[in-house]
């Protein structure tokens, strides 16, 4: 995204202080703002605070501090660039220089900070959280996809159209029962289906290349997927009471990444709103917000943000569905809810 010109002599920037003097007092009021506490803030300027230094202390550049909080505040709302620069005493162009430095140092925190489980221990401890839930065997992850709107962009239009008749980037993401992120795809438009999504997504080759059995873990998905070996979705039309059962059990055990969704765009207003930035740099913002979202589960943030009953109910197509998919569903089925 260009930065804006300014043609005019470029005036005295006048900076609303945002340290801990003036601003930062009150830990509620700045949670409320930046969505973390001075004190989580301090955590993520150690972080990445050492990228945003600038080279030079002419003409009164922004603190890494300060970026920092500017992009969160952005990220935190749906408000214009200009609106955030009008209401910390920062020009659109610093905003906009700003979002991006930003962004692009917390996006490339992503692989420490959405990590799938992998490690016996890990894998272990997620099953023992899911099961907890409803009683559901050996989950290591849930699935499920949702549309982050953006304005309509000048290339390949048609092709971020989804179903609801809105451009969007196509999210598809996992979690884990404690609300964490274990994986994140955020480059499909808005017409791409969810299966689609998963058959390209490095969480898809990681499940194929590694389980060899519920040992290592299966996946919950909605209907809009196939049903596999490491990925169990619901019947479409449950035959028996033992396979309503196994029903109940999926869409209590899955909705935690519904809730999870609903969480990360009450936390992060950007992602509720259009998002008016090109494709790519939209993309970079909802894995910056999971990152965040994260780091917030992780450093003790509280999540008052009611969950947004956003999502759509999938698409049903016919999947040419593993055999051995609907072998270990059975088996489950037949194991634990009969």
């Amino acid at each position: 995204m260009a930065d804006l010109d300014i043609v005019n002599a470029r005036r005295p920037r006048q900076f609303r202080r945002i340290d801990r003097q003036t601003d930062e007092d009150n830990d509620e009021e700045v949670r409320k703002r930046y969505r973390f506490t001075p004190h989580n803030i301090d955590r993520l300027e150690r972080l990445i605070g050492h990228r945003l230094e600038r080279p030079t202390r002419r003409n009164q550049p922004l603190t890494p501090r300060q970026q920092i909080m500017i992009a969160l505040r952005f990220y935190a709302t749906w408000n214009f660039l200009q609106v955030i620069g009008d209401t910390l005493g920062v020009d659109v162009a610093t905003v906009s220089r700003v979002v991006t430095a930003v962004t692009d140092c917390i996006f490339d925190t992503k692989d420490s900070a959405i990590q799938f489980p992998t490690t016996d221990r890990h894998r272990h401890r997620t099953k023992t959280g899911f099961h907890a839930i409803r009683g559901f065997p050996s989950v290591i992850s849930a699935v499920d996809g949702t549309h982050v709107r953006i304005q309509t962009p000048s290339e390949d239009e048609e092709q971020y159209v989804n179903r609801k008749h809105f451009h969007s980037i196509n999210v598809q993401a996992s979690r884990d029962h404690r609300g964490v992120f274990t994986s994140i795809n955020a480059i499909w438009p808005g017409s791409t289906h969810d299966a689609h999504v998963f058959w390209t997504s490095e969480l898809f080759h990681f499940m194929e290349t590694h389980h060899h059995g519920l040992e290592d873990g299966i996946l919950l998905g909605d209907s809009a997927y196939p049903c596999k070996p490491y990925m169990l979705t619901p019947y479409l039309h449950p035959a028996n009471e033992a396979q309503q059962h196994f029903n109940d059990a999926h869409c209590s055990t899955r909705n935690v990444i519904e809730r999870a969704f609903g969480v990360l765009k009450r936390r992060f207003h950007i992602l509720h709103t259009e998002i008016r930035m090109k494709p790519l740099k939209v993309s970079k913002i909802v894995v910056c917000c999971v990152v965040l979202h994260n780091l917030a589960k992780l450093w003790g943030e509280p999540e008052e943000f009611p969950p947004d009953d956003d999502q759509q109910p999938p698409t049903v197509l016919n999947h040419d569905d593993d055999m051995s998919g609907k072998a270990v569903r059975e088996y489950i089925t037949m194991q634990y809810f009969s």
